[in-house]
């Protein structure tokens, strides 16, 4: 598989003192993983075969290329284009979505804000990035697009994001909510189409 615009790359380390979910957590973000799908696909009304055509696959830090690592940004899809092992045609290429969550951006705003819990925090971004798998296999959203066109389709896939979450019972979410609020109303700010 290439990456988008990018190159095979070999897995590299950590580096010593990046923060790293630890193992107590993991099951926290499978969980948030699990949710996270049933939420977008109740949302988009998609069966469990309907989720294997958007193919995607969601990794936590350690298990991304150097390359797949961004300082800022909770999480990042990149996009891959692949094929079967076993034919030769374009025909059967797919695009396959690779989320990376950033453990060390995630865990420093919750040290930074620590009236948000683990669980509903990666829940709203797993849903969030799901948002945007489904819009690009969709068409909705065009994978490349300009910077103003990144920004409007940020409004719309926070929106969509506040809209399926807002009204589940999950302790901890509303101050989720309330710290992605601002990032609503700056996107109001902004001016953008929608």
């Amino acid at each position: 598989m290439k990456a988008e615009g990018g190159s095979e790359t070999a897995f590299s380390p950590c580096r010593p003192g990046e923060r790293l979910f630890r193992p107590d957590q993991m099951p926290l973000v499978a969980q948030a993983v699990a949710m996270a799908e049933e939420l977008v696909g109740n949302h988009y009304k998609l069966t469990t075969s309907r989720w294997q055509r958007p193919r995607y696959d969601v990794r936590t830090f350690a298990e991304l290329d150097p390359a797949e690592r961004v300082e800022g940004p909770f999480a990042q899809i990149i996009r891959y284009h692949a094929r079967p092992k076993r034919t030769e045609l374009g025909s059967a290429g797919y695009d396959f979505y690779k989320i990376c969550l950033q453990d060390p951006a995630i865990l420093e705003a919750l040290e930074r804000r620590p009236s948000l819990q683990l669980l509903p925090f990666l829940l709203y971004i797993l849903v969030h990035e799901l948002i945007h798998v489904v819009r690009f296999s969709r068409f909705q959203q065009g994978f490349e697009a300009s910077a103003e066109e990144r920004l409007a389709e940020e409004r719309r896939v926070h929106e969509i994001t506040h809209t399926i979450l807002r009204d589940l019972r999950l302790e901890g979410m509303r101050e989720v909510l309330e710290f992605y609020v601002d990032w609503r109303t700056a996107w109001d700010r902004v001016g953008l189409p929608s």
